[in-house]
């Protein structure tokens, strides 16, 4: 190797060095972020699974004592895990079939399509809390709209957030009213980005609208079907602010979910390390779940690098 070529090698690799510190300098705050408060609590969670933690009490290790009375001498931790999968099952196929209708209207540019597309939107970002709170004020027994409203069509309305068949139904209806518009603007997106030259082609032959939408639409959105499903599907393992605001776990369990009896258990019972390994069960099923559907997404989603 020449003089000349071993100069420019020594700068190749100056640069790339001086490449490397920048980039890791620009990515530093995103890495001490996510370390601080995401790894460092996630190990810090795990490892308090395994004691007894009493802020009176202080901490004595029980090693997997908490995960074993989970599962067999905690009534309350069943029904919670049964109350929280009835939710999500409520609420994803819901959520969907809702989202996807409202797309399909809302994709056609025309006069006025601004203003539904903005209020569709607008309880998106809203605070949970509030939004909560205004429904459980239309909810209400005696002076609620919905059943002032029901008395003047000679109807008698329940009690929608005390009666055990219709709590979570009713928490997943305002769950869905209130997180229904982001997801109805991402498959607004993607019908758009579907070529239109497979329509005019399929107008061409014959076909009717229910197959084009079957065999062209519904195949060429799959990986935003795919997005949204995960997405909606993590956030119904992980909802509180509806159920601690609108029913606060009741009537009697029947509205538990993970979550709210994570808080209630550490925050109500000072039981934070039981509260810790509910957590990591949790976290456990969310990334199982997540990770069967990544496996089975082969099958069904079309059009993948």
């Amino acid at each position: 190797m020449t003089t000349l070529e071993l100069t420019r090698a020594q700068k190749r690799r100056s640069l790339e060095r001086a490449d490397y510190r920048y980039g890791y300098l620009l990515i530093a705050p995103m890495l001490i972020g996510f370390t601080m408060f995401v790894f460092i609590p996630i190990i810090a969670t795990v490892a308090l699974s395994f004691y007894d933690y009493n802020l009176l009490r202080g901490m004595r290790f029980v090693g997997f004592k908490n995960y074993v009375q989970m599962f067999t001498n905690d009534p309350a931790f069943l029904k919670t895990a049964g109350n929280t999968l009835y939710f999500t099952v409520l609420l994803v196929p819901l959520n969907m079939a809702l989202c996807l209708g409202l797309a399909m209207l809302l994709q056609k540019s025309m006069r006025g399509i601004g203003f539904f597309r903005t209020a569709i939107f607008t309880p998106y970002v809203t605070s949970v809390v509030s939004w909560a709170l205004v429904w459980k004020f239309m909810l209400q027994t005696d002076s609620g709209f919905i059943n002032i409203f029901l008395r003047f069509l000679g109807i008698t309305g329940p009690n929608w957030l005390y009666t055990e068949a219709l709590a979570i139904p009713v928490v997943v209806v305002v769950t869905l009213l209130k997180g229904f518009g982001m997801n109805t603007i991402i498959f607004i997106s993607a019908l758009k980005d579907v070529p239109e030259m497979y329509y005019e082609a399929a107008a061409l032959d014959g076909t009717g609208s229910w197959k084009r939408f079957r065999h062209i639409t519904l195949p060429m959105i799959t990986p935003t079907i795919f997005l949204i499903i995960i997405i909606t599907m993590i956030g119904s393992l992980k909802v509180f602010a509806q159920i601690n605001v609108l029913t606060q776990g009741g009537p009697g369990t029947s509205t538990y979910v993970f979550v709210y009896y994570i808080y209630q258990c550490a925050f109500k019972l000072m039981k934070y390390g039981y509260a810790s390994a509910i957590s990591v069960v949790l976290f456990i099923l969310i990334m199982l779940l997540t990770l069967m559907q990544w496996q089975t997404r082969k099958k069904w989603v079309h059009y993948e690098a």
